[in-house]
């Protein structure tokens, strides 16, 4: 009978170290539950104007282009020049659409391209960069390289990177340039 007490008492303290060494090993619970930023890109908000059905503002996906805005405000009016838009133009947040009517500021573009501001750097041509102060044939012909070689900007001022782009030409223009988010 003593030996099966002693074997009840070896069970009992076996069982009693297993459950403290489960109970120190075992991981902490109620830990902080950290929240990570949303992967997906906020809307852009874009006003679209002039010769549409239904100028305003407009809330789009990111990665829309000037196609997607033009649908969103109704279509174009009968006597809008829509030959003048780039329907595949990525969108940037806070941009302005202006559908010009036939004739409209036709002695303005023929004198000057008009850019609108902020310019997007992944997709500007090199007559918009030169739009921009400090910006020549040369320097926007290099932007549009680097930019090739990169497979395109993820900041402004990755523009730094760009040989003969200082911080004198970035002061300048850093409030006119921008980085639509790439897909």
């Amino acid at each position: 009978m003593h030996t099966l007490k002693n074997l009840a008492t070896g069970l009992l303290l076996g069982l009693a170290a297993c459950a403290v060494i489960l109970l120190v090993a075992a991981p902490p619970s109620g830990l902080p539950v950290e929240i990570l930023p949303s992967t997906t890109p906020p809307p852009l908000i874009v006003y679209v104007s002039g010769a549409v059905v239904q100028p305003g503002l407009y809330t789009l996906p990111s990665g829309s282009r000037v196609a997607d805005a033009l649908t969103a405000a109704g279509g174009a009016l009968a006597e809008a020049e829509i030959s003048t838009l780039n329907p595949a133009q990525r969108l940037l947040d806070g941009q302005k659409i202006h559908i010009p009517a036939v004739g409209e500021n036709q002695q303005l573009s023929t004198r000057t391209t008009k850019v609108e501001i902020p310019l997007d750097l992944n997709n500007a041509t090199a007559a918009e960069l030169e739009q921009l102060p400090g910006i020549g044939p040369t320097k926007a012909a290099d932007i549009i390289s680097h930019r090739q070689k990169l497979g395109g900007f993820d900041t402004i001022e990755q523009i730094l990177d760009v040989p003969g782009i200082g911080q004198a030409v970035f002061e300048q223009i850093k409030d006119m340039i921008a980085v639509a988010p790439r897909n």
